[in-house]
């Protein structure tokens, strides 16, 4: 029973991070109701960088421990805020009222571009940073063995948690929510009555942006390390969960991607680990099958 515990509380941390990502896609979703694939692909970005400027700062500034992951930070949020800003204004924007396989292909192409500059600034090598507040907090123990979560995991979980509650009383009661709301909704509808339309789509986008930046350096520090192609296998996983949490709606999307989260760690606990991500897609695809089809359908005029 208390490994079964152990599985849990591994599933709370990864259930996190899954979740602060399918909130901030639900978000960019809301305006541009198109597949976005270069989200993953941002995150990984985000992450890449912090430890990347990270090492600079290490190596070559020799700067303490501290300083140089706070400027690794600041430096994947700056670069995250850039490329959600071109993503916005030159990707996007221009092709928000083409066909989806337009943006599909676009943001493809971009995500492609991440990949490919986090390798050739990496030298097609893996950086890693040091454990970092690995220490175990033990939650029950039975014969010897220890239920525990780490530090950094404990703050990862709880930085989600606030920063999903607070957006989600900023979607529900500030006036950008409404405006945003009202976008998602009926665009044409909303320039009518007065709102700037293009404003807020473009606020949504750097939102998303950089919840994806904070997901991508939770991941970082916990990880140490994210390869190249994590971004396109984490953004195919929250593309699909966030189609069954709902596209529209941030909180909806992140509570099932917290189910998915608990769902792969158990998976990780009983069965073969090889198999986990082909037994998580097949179960991802069988209850989008089973999904009414009206929930997918394009909801602009």
């Amino acid at each position: 029973m208390l490994y079964f515990f152990q599985q849990l509380l591994n599933g709370l941390h990864s259930g996190a991070l899954y979740a602060l990502l399918a909130f901030g896609y639900a978000l960019t979703n809301s305006v541009l109701h198109r597949t976005n694939l270069a989200y993953g692909a941002l995150f990984a970005f985000a992450g890449q960088t912090i430890i990347l400027v990270a090492v600079f700062g290490w190596y070559v500034l020799w700067l303490t421990l501290p300083a140089t992951v706070a400027l690794g930070i600041a430096a994947g949020f700056a670069y995250a805020t850039l490329t959600s800003h071109i993503l916005s204004r030159r990707v996007l924007e221009p092709l928000a009222e083409s066909s989806p396989n337009t943006i599909v292909a676009a943001t493809l192409g971009v995500s492609l571009v991440l990949m490919e500059l986090s390798r050739i600034a990496a030298q097609t090598r893996d950086f890693w940073l040091p454990p970092m507040l690995a220490i175990p907090v033990v939650f029950a123990e039975l014969n010897g063995f220890r239920a525990t979560l780490t530090q950094i995991q404990l703050i990862n979980c709880a930085v989600a948690l606030v920063t999903i509650i607070a957006l989600s009383i900023l979607l529900a009661r500030s006036a950008f929510g409404r405006t945003l709301r009202a976008v998602a909704d009926d665009p044409q509808t909303a320039r009518l009555c007065g709102v700037d339309v293009r404003q807020v789509f473009h606020k949504a986008i750097l939102l998303g942006g950089a919840v994806a930046a904070l997901a991508g350096a939770m991941a970082g520090l916990y990880f140490g390390n994210i390869s190249f192609d994590t971004g396109l296998i984490f953004g195919l996983k929250i593309l699909f969960v966030t189609a069954i949490g709902g596209y529209t709606s941030p909180p909806r999307a992140a509570t099932g991607a917290a189910i998915f989260g608990m769902a792969e760690a158990l998976w990780s606990g009983y069965f073969p680990f090889a198999w986990r991500d082909i037994a998580m897609f097949a179960g991802l695809v069988a209850l989008l099958v089973l999904q009414p089809p009206h929930r997918y359908a394009d909801r602009r005029p």
